[in-house]
């Protein structure tokens, strides 16, 4: 029954992890209605993130190697420091110290007090009214080639307020992209690309802090779960980069404020316990 149910989570983190409905949210939030009926935990949602972000590498392989080699490359002088991709390369680096230090600086509460289905519920509805207001006031004209070391610290720091369940990743970066005047597509494939050092670390360093420890579901579920999650992902990153450029964000505010109303009232009437 735990295997089933870290499929049932897998799939539920892939579906979730790059739409602006936070996927943490989620996991969290399913585990109360599974048989079980138990948080999964952080070190869980982490680890499964593995898959999701080795989706990220796969869909944008070419980017990132011409990222990497491009800034390798201007460590040894054949690249010009002003090469866009060597610049992205440091912005990335720059936009990902924010939720590493704020990770680390509040790990405890990240797996205790952020993890309550109140706080959850809030972060849903308020950071999608944001997301929906910054869609409709932004001007959508920058494109990623315009980054600012500025503008790569304010998507950092977005991207750190997803340590708490409900604001989500791709959301917060996102949303401060749009705020700060980015194209829809241009912010998503930064928050994607800012993503994948902050994961993979967050990642890796949960599962050799978990081995040997007691938690919901053990390595096999939990890797188990990373392997569907990886496959449901890959497909939803397509799905999400077309959706984009035709589409607004409507539809995943409307969802947010829904869904996160819905479980203030289910927390209220004590159908659920936070």
């Amino acid at each position: 029954m735990h295997f089933l149910e870290a499929v049932v989570l897998g799939i539920v983190q892939g579906l979730t992890e790059f739409l602006p409905i936070s996927s943490s949210a989620h996991l969290r939030i399913l585990g109360v209605f599974l048989p079980a009926a138990q948080d999964p935990g952080a070190a869980f949602t982490a680890i499964t993130q593995i898959g999701t972000e080795a989706a990220v590498v796969v869909f944008f392989w070419r980017d990132i190697a011409r990222i990497v080699g491009r800034w390798f490359g201007s460590l040894g002088g054949r690249v010009p420091r002003n090469d866009p991709d060597a610049r992205m390369g440091w912005l990335i680096i720059i936009g990902s110290i924010p939720i590493v230090a704020l990770g680390l600086l509040f790990q405890d509460q990240i797996e205790t007090v952020f993890r309550s289905l109140w706080l959850v519920a809030a972060m849903l509805i308020l950071f999608g009214v944001l997301l929906g207001i910054a869609d409709m006031v932004g001007a959508k004209r920058r494109q990623l080639g315009e980054l600012t070391v500025g503008h790569g610290v304010v998507f950092g720091f977005a991207q750190a307020l997803a340590l708490i369940p409900g604001v989500s990743r791709s959301g917060g970066t996102i949303t401060a992209g749009l705020f700060l005047g980015y194209e829809r597509a241009a912010a998503a494939r930064y928050a994607f690309l800012l993503a994948i050092p902050a994961v993979f670390g967050s990642g890796f360093y949960q599962m050799f802090k978990s081995v040997g420890e007691q938690g919901p579901y053990d390595l096999v579920e939990t890797g188990a779960a990373t392997v569907v999650a990886f496959f449901v992902a890959l497909g939803v990153i397509a799905f999400f980069m077309r959706w984009i450029s035709t589409h607004s964000f409507l539809p995943f505010v409307v969802y947010r404020v829904l869904l996160g109303t819905t479980l203030l009232v289910l927390l209220s009437l004590g159908v659920i316990q936070p």
